[in-house]
């Protein structure tokens, strides 16, 4: 029987398991010309937020102490700069590639943790911050990324129309 951190832990794995699912299901419904259209006027793009959720998602690698960013271009581009900076940015085939490729390493990292791990300080954090506010943890991290997908993915679903 798992006992509660091991029960909290995994029902957050699980809806960030669920967001990423839902995610990947929707870009893989809309062609390419529907991912470039925006979510309304003067809002992002579905290419860019496609490739913003990369971006981020490839972010918690190292901010989860997981290894080195894939893709750490992708920041300059999707996080740094708004869409419609005239800066060259990969083609959707390619961000529909580093989508599968980021998930897919994060969710073996994710699967290697143990229920100490997750309670472990993320890289953004100091030894002496986080001895004040342990809440500033691994598992602090997935739970807020799974609310930023959830809330693009909202987003994302007005281009299914």
């Amino acid at each position: 029987m798992k006992n509660q951190q091991e029960l909290a832990i995994q029902l957050i794995i699980d809806s960030w398991n669920s967001h990423i699912k839902r995610a990947t299901k929707l870009f893989d419904s809309l062609s390419d010309e529907a991912i470039q259209n925006h979510i309304a006027p003067n809002r992002n793009s579905g290419t860019y937020l496609l490739g913003h959720l990369v971006a981020v998602h490839d972010g918690m690698l190292s901010l989860m102490n997981f290894g080195d960013k894939l893709y750490p271009e992708l920041e300059q581009l999707f996080i740094r700069n708004p869409d419609g900076a005239t800066l060259e940015k990969p083609s959707i085939a390619q961000l529909r590639s580093y989508w599968t490729e980021v998930n897919n390493v994060l969710n073996n990292k994710i699967n290697e943790q143990t229920t100490d791990d997750w309670f472990k300080k993320h890289s953004a954090v100091s030894e002496e911050d986080f001895a004040k506010e342990p809440h500033r943890n691994k598992i602090n991290i997935l739970l807020t990324r799974t609310n930023h997908a959830a809330y693009h993915l909202g987003q994302l679903a007005l281009l299914n129309k």
